[in-house]
């Protein structure tokens, strides 16, 4: 007996299943009469099959149906497709592949497997299969893919804008433009992509753009301003220009975009030695109502409005009512239409008699004044100046600026003002300075609100004071308990995250604290989202139940209904 042809066999064996742990890939070789006469073992690492149909002289037809009875096979359709090939028809399919000199394909294997399948059939007849598992290469050409597709759509919805968008890179080196920024300066985007301000404005113009770039990428904050721009073409454009701060910290850039509010503005210029230029609203009836989710006066600082001298005016005007004493017709028609497109109840009186007849017709109906503002040159004015009691008195000239005499009648109104005739009930007030005082200074309270963010403390105080319960809001986990110990409120609102203690370490406090009291308060998790790990960390440290940022009135009062005791809620309804 000849021992060399079966120990040749093992080697070449070993040597092939050596070669296939090494490249990564399972190995089928097939004799002319298609029996296996090589089979590595990786092969079952793609297809669940016993190791006797691996074995040399298995048929291929019995191994390509094992592959199909594994539900684990080439070509696997999803489960929610109707195309379904039956057991011999998909077992004669891939017989004639095998037959082919040569075929390549990448093909799903299961619900989330992708292999690649190459078949050669060499010219003395024998059949050779290689398998490779390519998924992660498949997924990273779908994200990939996916990214590509995004760009793609990113980029349409901002050719699609009207108004001027570009971004830039920290260099200031413009990396992105849209089509109606090429549009100002009639220039492909090619010929701006890769370049600066310094490439494309006057040295001055650069300059100050650069600067506000530079601040904005330094310091995170926004940076708003009005601007006149001379497109390539002559035509004006007027645009308030905001540019804003994004990307990851080392991977900044500034997004500019540039809001078009040529239709809606003029450039007006003032009369006399006095007078002044700026940018003005040309008609405020254009503007329709919107959707008003939330009273923004509670979350202005007034101050910082008027130390930024920010053009944009959040401050709603509901319930002011201003006069206006002037001889000048012109200072009378820009200040009062101003007035009343900011939404204001504003009108205007010419002398002391006007005056006097005015004054005299609203208080036999009951109504009062908030502001007076009273003209610098007006004749008489020493009398009304010694006499007026009611509001705010600013006085005013041919040069006030109408948004800053606006910001200043906000400022002027909104401290504490006497309760008005028509509404007999109290007002409450809000302090700009601490939003932490709540709506009243018993010793005991209907709601704690633990809330760190001076937006939702706001909206808290006016769905609170809305649904008339008392109240006390703490800007930390630590204060939260505090005032707890305190106030013993009848509910806890908790933010989960607060800094100082967390919503769940305060939870947690309290509850070790009410173990000595007997006493327990229902505290509510309040969640930008309802995760599951969130909701078991908050029922783990003791919070009965959540809600979900943001928040609404029908929200809380459905809370206060259900933990609040029905005689605080009678009391306070």
């Amino acid at each position: 007996m000849d021992d060399g042809a079966p120990g040749g066999a093992d080697i070449m064996g070993i040597v092939l299943e050596s070669s296939c742990d090494a490249l990564g890939l399972a190995l089928l070789v097939c004799g002319r009469d298609d029996t296996i006469l090589f089979a590595s073992a990786s092969i079952v690492q793609f297809f669940p099959l016993p190791a006797r149909l691996l074995k040399p002289g298995t048929r291929l037809r019995d191994f390509l149906g094992a592959v199909y009875d594994t539900g684990v096979r080439p070509g696997t359709l999803p489960e929610n497709s109707r195309r379904r090939a039956n057991r011999e028809d998909w077992i004669a399919e891939h017989m004639a592949l095998h037959w082919r000199e040569r075929y390549e394909s990448v093909e799903r294997a299961g619900r989330t497997r992708w292999i690649c399948l190459r078949k050669r059939r060499l010219p003395s007849g024998i059949g050779i299969l290689s398998l490779t598992d390519v998924t992660e290469q498949r997924k990273r050409e779908e994200q990939i893919q996916g990214d590509i597709e995004r760009v793609e759509l990113t980029e349409q919805i901002l050719d699609a804008q009207p108004n001027p968008i570009c971004v830039k890179d920290r260099n200031l080196n413009y990396i992105a433009v849209n089509k109606a920024f090429c549009v100002i300066h009639d220039l492909p985007a090619e010929a701006i992509l890769g370049r600066s301000a310094w490439d494309l404005l006057d040295g001055d113009i650069a300059e100050r753009f650069e600067q506000s770039d530079r601040q904005v990428l330094a310091t995170g904050m926004p940076h708003a301003e009005a601007e006149h721009i001379v497109r390539a073409d002559g035509s004006d454009l007027w645009v308030v220009t905001r540019k804003y701060r994004v990307g990851m910290p080392g991977r900044h850039f500034v997004v500019t975009c540039m809001n078009d509010v040529t239709d809606i503005a003029a450039w007006y210029h003032g009369v006399g030695d006095g007078g002044s230029s700026g940018l003005q609203i040309r008609d405020y009836s254009i503007f329709t109502p919107g959707q008003n989710f939330y009273d923004p006066f509670h979350a202005l600082n007034v101050q910082q409005l008027v130390d930024t001298r920010s053009m944009i005016e959040t401050l709603p005007a509901r319930g002011l009512r201003v006069l206006l004493m002037t001889a000048d017709l012109e200072m009378e028609g820009r200040i009062v239409s101003r007035l009343r497109g900011s939404g204001l109840d504003a009108c205007a009186v010419r002398n002391v008699e006007e005056f006097q007849a005015f004054t005299a017709a609203a208080e036999s109906c009951s109504v009062k004044l908030d502001a007076l503002l009273i003209d610098e040159a007006l004749g008489g004015r020493d009398v009304i100046l010694a006499s007026w009691r009611d509001g705010a008195l600013i006085e005013v000239s041919s040069a006030t600026d109408a948004g800053c005499l606006l910001a200043e009648i906000f400022r002027a109104c909104a401290g504490p003002r006497p309760a008005r005739s028509q509404f007999p009930q109290a007002e409450f007030e809000i302090s700009f300075e601490d939003c932490g005082a709540g709506a009243t200074a018993s010793s005991e309270v209907d709601v704690l609100v633990a809330e760190d963010n001076q937006v939702n403390q706001f909206v808290f105080t006016q769905i609170l004071e809305g649904l008339g319960v008392s109240y006390r809001i703490a800007a930390t986990g630590k204060e939260a308990v505090e005032l707890w110990r305190k106030f013993h409120p009848a509910i806890v609102l908790m933010d989960v995250s607060l800094p100082v203690m967390n919503g769940c370490e305060a939870a947690m406090a309290i509850r070790d604290a009410e173990k000595r009291t007997g006493v327990r308060t229902p505290i509510i998790a309040v969640t930008v989202q309802a995760l599951d790990v969130d909701l078991d960390r908050c029922r783990a440290s003791g919070m009965d139940d959540h809600i979900v940022k943001p928040i609404s009135p029908d929200m809380i009062e459905a809370v206060l209904r259900q933990y609040l005791p029905t005689g605080r809620l009678r009391a306070a309804g």
